[in-house]
């Protein structure tokens, strides 16, 4: 599966913009079964923004991030909280198993806590029949976006779409073979290593970000 962009040079000034000009270039998928899945906490704003544009259901998708135990900011995979893990075969080899083991079901747990503090009483959507689009702020390494991959899969939805701002050619060309359809605004061709980097304003999203962006939205309801 190829993914489609716009152009390899795009810049963003803030996670709201981002949004809205992803929900342009998904203005296709407006009227139709569509659910919008975005990884917290940096792809929520995003994926805000594509939802209200697109006039559909929207959920937060918990995916935490495996550190490797000498650099917990160094990636080596991503759990999801119902347990679908993908991971760097070659790293995770030369680590212990027994800390990897308890590492991977602690961020599970954590993963599953905040399940429960940002869906609270509320059923997950069911998406069997429709089209699930997952976004977030941007990919780097992919890990995270292949876990959210491989849980909204488990979901069984007619169609899985991915969608983001920017990410490089390697990873996004890898992360769509795994998809129906992958769209991305900007593939640079000399990545410059963050997500950030392609952002005026990349500041941190908080719980309470989240929570307020979904308070909103349930006032609307």
């Amino acid at each position: 599966m190829e993914f489609k962009t716009q152009r390899t040079d795009l810049f963003f000034k803030n996670r709201i913009d981002a949004g809205q000009k992803l929900a342009i270039a998904l203005k296709k998928f407006k009227g139709k079964d569509v659910v919008i899945f975005a990884l917290t906490r940096g792809g929520v704003p995003v994926g805000k923004e594509v939802a209200r544009g697109l006039n559909c259901p929207f959920e937060p998708l918990i995916i935490r991030k495996i550190g490797h135990p000498m650099n917990p900011e160094y990636a080596i995979g991503a759990i999801s909280s119902g347990g679908q893990i993908v991971v760097n075969e070659s790293e995770v080899s030369e680590l212990d198993k027994n800390w990897f083991q308890q590492e991977s079901e602690k961020q599970k747990e954590e993963a599953e806590r905040r399940v429960k503090i940002f869906l609270r009483n509320h059923a997950p959507i069911s998406i069997t029949q429709k089209i699930a689009i997952i976004i977030d702020d941007g990919i780097a390494t992919g890990f995270t976006m292949r876990a959210a991959i491989k849980e909204i899969k488990n979901r069984h939805p007619q169609k899985l779409v991915v969608a983001v701002p920017v990410a490089p050619p390697d990873t996004i060309e890898m992360i769509a073979r795994q998809v129906d359809e992958c769209i991305v605004l900007s593939v640079p061709d000399n990545f410059l290593g963050a997500v950030g980097s392609y952002y005026e304003d990349f500041h941190e999203v908080t719980d309470e970000d989240v929570l307020n962006i979904l308070k909103h939205d349930e006032t609307k309801e």
